[in-house]
């Protein structure tokens, strides 16, 4: 069976590597293919708000990655949750946004939710996904945002440590919820010193995207270290 295409398309390249790694571990047979087009989070932060050229850039995007013979696409950049929403019913493959599995996921297990964010405007694009999961999964769940100023900048500057650090110093200060939700694939490598300093179980986006995504194709060849079932936290 030829393995399928999946087309991972990129606002920022501190994305690649976690959801990478995910494919690695996961599914190594998918043959997977990076579209980064960076400018699209400067832009997001400059005008402060999704515009409709955002939007249309991202169709654009979309449509690219279907005349590249592409079998699916996952969106890795979670502060754009409308464009990716208007994408879908234009693009006839399936299309699976970041944070969609690990939020599902997510609503299963907790009732009070801590979602952190390094990046600010990804707050309100998340916030607005989990009411929507919430109202179509028919639970009521608090969610509760927390950002991690200078993480994300740290992490461009190649201070993993100090990224990580800042995250879970963040984590620390989570009270009162039952889960923490990390809201980009980027705070991957924070997970295991978030759930050590919190006390609390982490959910990572990029190894339950993965997950999903191969059940929205149900390849035949998956390997899973999880038995094809979405994760638990992830440490």
């Amino acid at each position: 069976m030829k393995a399928p295409r999946i087309f991972l398309i990129h606002a920022t390249a501190l994305a690649i590597d976690p959801i990478a790694t995910a494919f690695a571990r996961h599914w190594p047979q998918a043959q997977v293919i990076n579209l980064l087009e960076d400018s699209l989070s400067r832009d997001r932060v400059e005008e402060g708000e999704l515009t409709a050229s955002m939007k249309a850039r991202f169709l654009t995007l979309s449509h690219y990655a279907v005349q590249s013979a592409a079998d699916a696409i996952l969106f890795t950049c979670s502060a754009f949750g409308d464009a990716i929403d208007l994408c879908k019913p234009e693009i006839a493959i399936p299309l699976l946004k970041p944070n969609e599995a690990m939020i599902n996921l997510a609503l299963t297990q907790a009732s009070r939710i801590a979602v952190l964010a390094t990046f600010e405007p990804t707050i309100p694009s998340i916030m607005a996904e989990f009411r929507q999961a919430a109202e179509r999964s028919g639970r009521a769940p608090e969610v509760v945002p927390y950002f991690v100023p200078g993480a994300m900048q740290a992490l461009s500057e190649g201070d993993k440590e100090g990224h990580d650090h800042a995250i879970a110093q963040m984590a620390a200060q989570v009270d009162a919820c039952d889960l923490i939700c990390f809201a980009q694939f980027s705070m991957t490598s924070a997970a295991g010193q978030a759930q050590a300093r919190s006390g609390l179980p982490v959910l990572t986006t990029p190894d339950s995207a993965v997950l999903e995504m191969h059940r929205m194709l149900q390849a035949d060849d998956f390997i899973s270290s999880q038995d094809g079932c979405l994760p638990h936290a992830q440490v």
